[in-house]
């Protein structure tokens, strides 16, 4: 089954299309006085590939490996970027210079403990698979660009979905803020940093455990647990894209590594099925390719 890892594809999404600010930085030759043309300027669109190890489910102390696909592309003025397990749709055009605005509607799948295969949890797996949910909702976001050089910048985003197909019915905040900066000119990083609040519903379906579980003999049922909304998580991502022709405005294809840590925090941290059979800290790492036309 393939998983997409919580902010993966979102954080993937910056080394598949660093845009015209990823120009040269080596000493050796002067900075252009203006963004030269690149192959994001009009209609583009970038494809990847990852493979990821994360925790089998949130709150695991146990690990997968995941295939991570992306897509992400700019069609006649409209972005499309992704979201882990999912994909925002951009309908504000960016101004031509200064500060640039996004906005529109996104949807996502959340299959957390979906599969009791993929939990690697004899006890956490017996108290049952969960619907997948599907979330809609929308994404509103500001990019100041050039804060410390001509060709950096610093973004911030909310998205806010809601589940529409009858698994947790509940509603997720997802805050961020993400600097990005080239490196030299075949070579980007980008470092975000990331938190999610959760309602009441959502809390109880994935982190509320019954009092009893006819499935476990006496001594294996974790206590009970009546979970409640709140801030979830947060953590940090750390990406490097290398851009494989030496030049990330041309395009082509490019590999991408990413590090990440979040720090599940409230119910999320306190349930049994992380504070006994998990772990609170929960860590990712990819490595994969990508290729813009």
């Amino acid at each position: 089954m393939i998983r997409f890892a919580s902010a993966a594809a979102a954080t993937l999404a910056c080394a598949l299309s660093v845009p015209a600010m990823a120009q040269q930085t080596d000493v050796e030759d002067p900075l252009p006085s203006g963004p030269p043309d690149t192959v994001f300027d009009g209609d583009f669109v970038s494809v990847g590939v990852g493979v990821g190890y994360n925790a089998s489910y949130s709150g695991s102390d146990d690990y997968n490996v995941n295939i991570l696909p992306i897509v992400q592309g700019s069609i006649g003025g409209i972005d499309i970027n992704p979201r882990p397990a999912g994909l925002a749709i951009d309908l504000v055009p960016d101004a031509d210079e200064g500060i640039s605005f996004s906005a529109g509607p996104m949807i996502r799948l959340r299959s957390d403990r979906n599969d009791a295969d993929d939990i690697n949890d004899d006890v956490v797996a017996a108290y049952g698979e969960l619907d997948r949910a599907v979330e809609l909702g929308g994404s509103v976001g500001i990019k100041f660009p050039q804060l410390l050089n001509p060709f950096d910048s610093l973004s911030l985003s909310l998205d806010a979905t809601w589940d529409v197909a009858g698994a947790h019915d509940g509603r997720v905040l997802s805050p961020s803020v993400t600097y990005f900066t080239p490196l030299s000119r075949a070579t980007a990083a980008s470092l975000s940093l990331s938190t999610s609040l959760i309602d009441d519903n959502f809390a109880d379906y994935y982190y509320s455990v019954p009092p009893t579980n006819a499935l476990l003999p006496d001594g294996e049922e974790l206590p009970g647990f009546q979970a409640e909304g709140g801030v979830q998580s947060y953590g940090i991502n750390l990406l490097l894209a290398h851009d494989l022709s030496g030049d990330v405005a041309d395009g082509g294809l490019s590999v991408i590594g990413i590090g990440g840590w979040s720090k599940l925090v409230g119910d999320a941290a306190d349930t049994p099925f992380t504070s006994i059979r998990g772990d609170d800290d929960q860590y990712f790492v990819a490595l994969g390719v990508g290729y813009t036309f």
